[in-house]
């Protein structure tokens, strides 16, 4: 009898061990969804914070009215890692460009925009080049180092970036994800 006892309490015991520790994950899993999406911040599973930029073409760039998933790269010309990545970019918009939109931003207050021309148009840049002239959007998204990336999907939530240029697989397999979402 004391043995059946024990199984039962054990048992119990047991059962609201487990029925808490469930309660507690699904409790943190509801506050964690609703943290992301509310709040715009340059960061992994945040909003990505919105802004306007005029293009070298002229035309003003959005990023709300992108409806795709959107890679935002800030770059410079005289960047030596921005010089081996912008082939990088190139193709990956070749492969991806009907999944996939670039804004390729120019920290422009540093750089300049004839500079910035001739380095889109010597790597021949098909997706808009971007211009930052007061540093207002680099400083929004935080940026520390260039170049940096940005991966963003159809829903605007930064789902992954890049600090520097993090090699040809390594991009490959960002935009491969993003163009999956």
């Amino acid at each position: 009898m004391k043995k059946t006892i024990k199984i039962v309490l054990l048992g119990l015991l047991l059962w609201a061990f487990v029925f808490t520790v469930n309660k507690e994950i699904t409790k943190f899993q509801s506050i964690s969804k609703s943290t992301v999406n509310t709040e715009q911040l340059p960061q992994k599973n945040f909003q990505r914070p919105s802004f306007s930029l005029t293009g070298l073409d002229g035309k003003q760039y959005s990023t709300d009215e992108v409806s795709k998933p959107l890679v935002i790269n800030f770059w410079a010309s005289w960047c030596g890692p921005c010089k081996v990545e912008a082939p990088e970019l190139v193709k990956l918009y070749q492969k991806y460009n009907d999944k996939v939109e670039i804004f390729a931003v120019n920290l422009t207050e540093g750089d300049s925009k004839e500079a910035a021309k001739k380095f889109a148009d010597s790597y021949g840049f098909q997706f808009p080049v971007l211009l930052d002239t007061d540093n207002k959007v680099s400083d929004m998204y935080r940026v520390t180092a260039i170049p940096t990336t940005y991966f963003v999907n159809r829903d605007g939530i930064i789902v992954d970036q890049i600090l520097g240029f993090g090699g040809v697989e390594l991009f490959e397999d960002k935009f491969e994800k993003l163009a999956k979402e």
